[in-house]
């Protein structure tokens, strides 16, 4: 079986330098990004033996064995005991997988760290959810990092061209094109990767399939099911309002504006503010918040009334807009690869942008400035990433255009009106490196080579 090298893996090796084992580590992420799967390759290569308590099976004996904390040996005994595994003390790893459903477990890493004999890691999803933290003490010995969907890197690690990877960066440090030649191959994987997405069941099975993109979209479909079955668990006060905006995501995404509409029968922001923070956490969607005055901190100036919405994986937002039929008929898989897709295509763009942003670890806000005599925006900038400096505060501008043929009015009145804080401006296109004043122009496959 292909194995998908993860980047993540070098965090859990600095996690197990660092702590020696005087920390737990959580690993949160939405649901099927591969959070399981690491921890147990983890397991199996750095440790003596590992066990995996999932805590969506686990057996009551399991969890009646968490009242036993007064005796730590009976404790451990029985887990060794009901997982036939054989513990080693300081060389043995106990993963509490999907820790959100028990968190009992969680509250009880306190006292399994202080005993020091074994590492932990969790991984879940939904941790911040009210009910998922009611009446427990959330340990102070917990590491916390977040685990996404495959990044374009990582695609490209499962597409055998990690010399492309070293190519790319290359390139772009020495601010140079790539050649016509490789440009071409590298926009068409990254219109494979748009396809596909980086979940990793969908990517195993475009791979091992030959890259067949209908394997690959069984696959995201399932994932799509999961997700609307998880939604309908969600608490009732705002389960509605949660499956609403799921359900309409292509639609608010397929505007100009891309942002998306928080009225229905009247109901206002606030009543949705629950529901998109239960989106936001359980990693299902990435929230991009508009700034008011970027020039003095993005965080500071964060409009909560105005934002965008996007799916956490773009191979998934191609499932949930397209039908199979769809897909099919309208043979919108050669469109894409083409670049050739009129519909919709900008949405795709923006959203995949945003994934790879996220996978970064950036916070996502744009910036739209209203013109009063005009009546409409005559300035909107998809994205505002900071250097998060105190002492020298810059902000990047960062435009996505999914066409080639564009223009930058928006841009350049952006820059006029806050140019003392302004660094270099990123324009991400579909076309060839371009450096450009204190402009670059870039293809998205070097976004990889950003912000890291």
């Amino acid at each position: 079986m292909k194995i998908l090298k993860r980047k993540i893996y070098d965090k859990l090796l600095s996690w197990k330098k660092t702590s020696n084992g005087q920390t737990a580590l959580l690993i949160e992420g939405a649901r099927r990004v591969g959070k399981s799967t690491i921890c147990e390759f983890f397991g199996k290569n750095e440790y003596k033996s590992y066990i995996i308590i999932d805590f969506v099976k686990a057996s009551k004996t399991i969890k009646e064995n968490f009242e036993n904390l007064n005796n730590l040996d009976i404790f451990y005994q029985n887990i060794s005991v009901e997982y036939k595994t054989k513990l080693y003390k300081r060389d043995s790893l106990i993963v509490f997988d999907e820790i959100q459903k028990f968190p009992r477990a969680r509250e009880a890493l306190k006292y399994l760290i202080e005993d020091g004999r074994y590492d932990f890691v969790e991984t879940g999803s939904l941790i911040s959810i009210k009910e998922n933290v009611d009446n427990i003490i959330v340990p102070s010995e917990e590491e916390k990092i977040s685990m996404y969907p495959l990044d374009f890197e990582e695609f490209l690690f499962a597409a055998d061209e990690s010399l492309l990877i070293d190519l790319i960066k290359e390139y772009y440090q020495n601010n140079k094109p790539l050649s016509d030649s490789m440009h071409k191959k590298a926009m068409r994987l990254f219109y494979e990767y748009m396809l596909v997405g980086g979940m990793p069941k969908s990517v195993l099975s475009y791979f091992t399939n030959n890259r067949d993109f209908y394997s690959a979209d069984i696959e995201k479909r399932r994932i799509l099911e999961l997700y609307k079955k998880d939604i309908k668990k969600a608490a009732k006060k705002y389960n509605s309002k949660i499956s609403y905006i799921f359900e309409n995501l292509p639609s608010f995404l397929s505007t100009p504006e891309k942002r998306i509409t928080l009225r229905r029968n009247n109901d206002l922001y606030s009543s949705y503010e629950d529901a998109l923070f239960w989106l936001e956490d359980s990693s299902i969607c990435n929230l991009c918040y508009r700034c008011n005055d970027p020039s003095v901190g993005l965080a500071l100036n964060k409009d909560l009334s105005a934002l965008k919405c996007y799916l956490n994986d773009t191979g998934l937002l191609v499932s949930l807009t397209f039908s199979e039929n769809e897909l099919v008929t309208n043979n919108l898989y050669k469109s894409i690869l083409n670049g050739k897709l009129s519909f919709n295509k900008g949405m795709f763009f923006e959203n995949v942008v945003a994934q790879m942003l996220v996978s970064k670890n950036k916070k996502l806000y744009f910036y739209t400035h209203y013109d009063i005599n005009k009546k409409r925006n005559d300035i909107e900038i998809d994205f505002l990433i900071s250097n998060e400096s105190y002492s020298s505060y810059k902000i990047f501008p960062l435009e996505v255009k999914s066409s080639k043929n564009y223009t930058l009015t928006s841009y350049q009145k952006f820059k006029e009106k806050f140019n003392n804080k302004i660094g270099n401006g990123i324009i991400i296109h579909p076309k060839q490196f371009v450096l450009d004043g204190n402009n670059i122009r870039i293809p998205p496959y070097m976004l990889i080579a950003i912000f890291n």
